[in-house]
């Protein structure tokens, strides 16, 4: 990949030409879409990006300019003739941690007006509710961390919001910054060919995605459920509904209750527990009359 630095030192993803190449695209062309939805991601990595970012519809988007994409190279702020960026931590212990100086020397040169996430184990979880309010606003300052972290003090003072997208630890934070960058800019009017498909699509309502079928109707010994080739669209929409909240209730019993917190009636939850699969999807359940 060509990089071409500008006159920041970060390296610039704007508009490019989509065609079929042997060659790794050039995502570095300036000059960037002014108001554009931004992400900025500061890494020791750069040449990480925009990786998987650069395909599909989120590379078609960056292409069209619905977003922007920079990235700071954390190096040339290191110290000394090496441009270390990291030292031991204080205290002992196994591995190094990023410096406060050279992180706050690369935030600076970032630049300010977004939200600075740092991608961290010990942040809170990212949600699609989060994605949401992320695709809402200017765009996003992004720490990709390395080694045992970055030094408290920089995150404190700038405000920095710790983000993890699981109960895990990654090698960097490059992999998990593009999931964040993924998860947002799909959000943004235009990105997505239908738009319509985010309605329904997991997390969009706090429960799981139906099942999904297409051709043939019949693979393997295995049919599509019937009421999906019924065109009754009234019973089609049920029976995604309720196979939606059966899957989470199975699956992922904290978003259940979180679902039942705001939104479900206690007798539809004795339903879900009770009923059949085929009562439940070729016939409707009588409501209970309101009290």
């Amino acid at each position: 990949m060509t990089d071409q630095p500008n006159a920041g030192g970060g390296k610039s993803h704007g508009r490019l030409s989509i065609r079929a190449s042997l060659q790794p695209r050039d995502l570095m062309a300036e000059p960037q879409v002014r108001g554009a939805w931004t992400a900025q991601v500061i890494t020791l990595f750069p040449e990480a990006f925009p990786g998987v970012l650069g395909l599909s519809l989120t590379g078609r988007a960056l292409a069209l300019g619905l977003w922007n994409l920079r990235t700071t190279d954390l190096r040339p702020f290191g110290i000394g003739r090496h441009r270390n960026v990291d030292d031991t931590p204080a205290g002992g212990g196994a591995g190094m941690v990023i410096r406060p100086d050279v992180m706050d020397a690369a935030l600076r040169e970032a630049g300010p007006g977004l939200p600075v996430i740092y991608l961290s184990p010990r942040g809170k979880p990212f949600t699609q509710a989060r994605a949401r309010a992320l695709a809402n606003g200017p765009g996003m300052t992004l720490i990709c961390g390395r080694f045992e972290g970055v030094d408290q003090r920089v995150l404190d003072a700038h405000a920095v919001e710790e983000i993890s997208i699981g109960d895990y630890v990654l090698t960097g934070g490059e992999l998990a910054a593009q999931v964040l960058i993924d998860a947002t800019v799909r959000l943004i009017p235009r990105v997505l060919g239908n738009q319509e498909s985010l309605a329904e699509e997991s997390f969009s309502d706090g429960l799981l995605e139906h099942p999904q079928y297409t051709k043939p109707a019949l693979w393997e010994g295995r049919a599509i459920p019937e009421v999906l080739l019924s065109g009754n669209h009234a019973a089609i929409a049920t029976w995604r509904r309720d196979m939606a909240e059966r899957l989470t209730k199975e699956r992922r019993p904290d978003l259940w209750r979180a679902y039942g917190e705001t939104r479900m009636d206690p007798a539809k939850d004795r339903q879900l527990s009770g009923a059949s699969d085929q009562s439940r999807d070729y016939r409707e359940q009588p409501k209970e009359p309101k009290r």
